[in-house]
């Protein structure tokens, strides 16, 4: 298949004029891109980037690729041909192929060289010739930090570009009572890694619930800049006792091979209980009220609506909601301001009118914009104190005259709009 496509594609770019093979008419490199030019550390990856530049007409190709001892490695997507100009204005063909490497040791090795074989038209005469790259010393560094590294037992050693955490329950665990049975999925992906490098499950485990651990799926994605590994792991938890329990978080530290430094990322903390009613009583529905009790109450309402009208009334209270202000404690307590900031939007959904008034408060307005640039700005924006505000948004508020005086209307669908970039 790939002398196939390697032909049509010749055919495709056009006709290199056959002549007479000259020195430096084939040429074969192998560049390793590193990381900040550093030496890399044992599974952490490299990218090979593969380059043929072949002034001649190619008939068949065929790459040999080394034993690559030492290393894990995978191909990133197909072969690339296109054509080139060189440097003296002649065209001639262009070959990429990107290898991403893993060193599975501490020390230096060589990578031996790749080689090209070629059916070529020499000057009108049918010709299978070999290209070979240079072999390619490759140190690897040994880790020299007091704890952790690529030989430490404690932690796993995760060295990838990017590490992201999604964690889902079903049902959500805050309205899990007594014996009762809630799944929970985390799924952990990192950039530039193979699913064989991502550390086993967790231990999830606290006092008053049952754990049951589940399967776990492993998959890498190849993309073209380096793989993606893929973990999703799923334990089912029994909550054995009545009292609301409090799942720790877990930390799982990651090397950052782009900045070169130790990362921290969390499978966040999360209460078990506590989000429903404790008595059966108030699931009840209220029972129906008499009709005296109708005619106080509407007689009530008239003279309240004369009142405002006339002598003017006391403000109503605005709060947020119990569980709005236990969302908003999760996140602080976490330190995850994307979490904060759509506990704050659902509660402004649910809430138009305490919306409003925290858009009337210029110390409300002001930190849900340095929020918003957090979130959704470029990364550059410091994260605020989320224990402050949790603390500014759980107050109670005064409803604003406006507020009053306004007719119903739908809650806005998506909360205050983002800042502009």
């Amino acid at each position: 298949m790939g002398r196939v496509l390697a032909v049509l594609l010749a055919l495709l770019l056009g006709q290199i004029p056959a002549r007479a093979i000259e020195p430096g008419d084939l040429t074969l490199t192998v560049t390793p891109e590193l990381s900040g030019n550093a030496q890399p550390y044992a599974r952490e990856m490299v990218l090979l980037k593969l380059r043929g530049v072949y002034r001649t007409q190619i008939l068949l190709e065929d790459v040999r690729q080394p034993a690559l001892t030492n290393f894990s490695w995978t191909q990133l997507g197909r072969d690339s041909w296109s054509r080139t100009q060189l440097p003296d204005g002649q065209m001639a063909l262009q070959f990429e192929r990107t290898v991403a490497i893993f060193p599975q040791h501490t020390g230096t090795f060589t990578i031996e060289p790749f080689v090209h074989k070629l059916t070529i038209n020499d000057n009108g005469e049918r010709k299978l010739v070999e290209v070979r790259s240079e072999p390619i010393e490759f140190p690897v560094a040994k880790w020299t930090a007091e704890t952790g590294g690529p030989d430490a037992p404690e932690p796993w050693w995760l060295p990838a570009r990017d590490v992201t955490i999604t964690d889902s329950w079903d049902p959500d665990p805050e309205t899990v009572n007594q014996g009762d049975t809630a799944r929970r999925i985390v799924t952990l992906e990192a950039q530039g890694m193979l699913a064989e490098g991502l550390p086993p499950r967790p231990i999830m485990r606290t006092r008053g619930i049952v754990t049951f651990a589940g399967p776990v799926k492993r998959e890498t994605i190849i993309t073209p800049s380096g793989p993606v590994a893929r973990a999703t792991y799923q334990w089912d938890l029994k909550k054995g006792v009545p009292e609301v329990i409090a799942l720790e978080g877990i930390q799982i530290p990651w090397y950052d091979t782009l900045s070169r430094t130790m990362r921290v990322t969390e499978i966040p903390a999360r209460q078990i209980g506590g989000g429903l009613p404790d008595r059966e009583d108030d699931l009840k529905p209220p029972s129906p009220a008499s009709w005296a009790t109708i005619a106080a109450a509407a007689l009530a309402a008239f003279g309240l609506g004369l009142a405002l009208i006339g002598f003017g009334a006391r403000r109503p209270v605005l709060r947020l909601s119990r569980g709005g202000r236990q969302a908003l404690r999760r996140a602080a307590a976490a330190g995850d301001a994307v979490a904060f900031r759509a506990a704050l939007g659902r509660a402004m959904q649910a809430e138009p009118d305490l919306a409003r008034v925290w858009r009337a408060d210029p110390d409300a307005a002001a930190a849900l914009s340095a929020l918003d640039r957090t979130v959704y700005g470029m990364g550059d924006a410091a994260t605020p104190n989320l224990t402050e505000l949790t603390q500014l948004f759980s107050r109670r508020r005064k409803a604003a005259v406006t507020v009053l005086a306004e007719e119903p209307r739908l809650a806005p669908l998506d909360g205050w709009g983002r800042p502009a970039r």
